[in-house]
């Protein structure tokens, strides 16, 4: 958490139902500004919940292509300012090429991961083929693996308005989350705590509290999962670029059961699938 932002705030209101009108005090999600600085200029600026935010830098620097390896950052370091917050990152001089390729200059409000990129070629950028072996989940696991997600949001929890992202091993269920009120911003919280712990994220599958756009498929790509389960639908342009990259879809998991569309192989199921 960073150190004056709070990921909540109180707030009173007044709940109007049938039998009538109270006062209540709710807990609200906060979202401030967070400024992403590599080398002394701001690269991007994502309206988010200030908690996990060196995760959430370190996952936006790998899922952009920024870095692909911890050696490449020589320093970093959180600045609160009253405005806002700024992740600033020194990075080793052979990532400058990477760096100008993917500048971008944006606010980015939380529904959206890539308002403000200055290309329709970066946007609709290529993305690197996942390892097609790699871990086996049984269908319970991916039936389930939503739920397992939803016992570990506390911040949804207390204010019923933030998304999740969770990592899954085979065998050993959740191994961490991830909570933001923008899903681009969870799942970029998430990539960046596993980075950082050494996890290998093919190693697993990542769980998603939201539907599945691109940028999710994108994100996946680059850190190297090939398993993303979602408790909503796909859409049609994510499920084709999850079909050549590689990664296996399974969504609308909720319920006991899931919706399996790409790459079925790594997922056990009872009944027969289409390819």
């Amino acid at each position: 958490m960073a150190m004056g932002f709070s990921p909540t705030q109180s707030r009173p209101g007044l709940s109007v139902q049938i039998e009538g009108a109270r006062r209540v005090t709710r807990a609200l999600p906060e979202e401030v500004p967070v400024a992403f600085v590599f080398d002394g200029t701001t690269q991007a600026v994502m309206m988010a919940t200030p908690d996990d935010l060196a995760d959430f830098a370190h996952g936006f620097a790998v899922t952009e292509g920024i870095v692909t390896d911890p050696a490449q950052i020589k320093d970093f370091e959180i600045a609160e300012h009253a405005e806002g917050i700024e992740a600033r990152f020194w990075l080793r001089e052979d990532r400058q090429v990477a760096l100008t390729a993917r500048r971008r200059h944006m606010a980015g409000p939380v529904g959206c991961g890539l308002c403000g990129i200055d290309s329709l070629e970066q946007a609709i950028r290529p993305v690197p083929c996942v390892r097609q072996h790699g871990p086996i989940f049984s269908q319970y696991e991916v039936a389930h693996a939503t739920e397992a997600l939803s016992a570990h949001q506390p911040l949804h929890d207390l204010t019923r308005a933030t998304h999740a992202a969770g990592f899954i091993r085979p065998g050993e269920g959740l191994v961490l989350a991830r909570e933001d009120v923008g899903r681009h911003n969870a799942l970029d919280k998430l990539i960046g705590a596993l980075w950082r712990a050494g996890i290998d994220p093919s190693e697993g599958a990542i769980v998603m509290t939201s539907r599945l756009s691109v940028e999710l498929v994108q994100k996946c790509a680059m850190a190297g999962c090939s398993i993303l389960i979602a408790v909503s639908a796909p859409t049609a342009h994510a499920l084709r670029l999850a079909e050549t990259s590689g990664l296996s879809i399974a969504a609308f998991a909720r319920g006991g059961g899931f919706d399996l569309y790409s790459h079925p192989h790594r997922i056990n199921t009872e009944v027969p699938h289409v390819a």
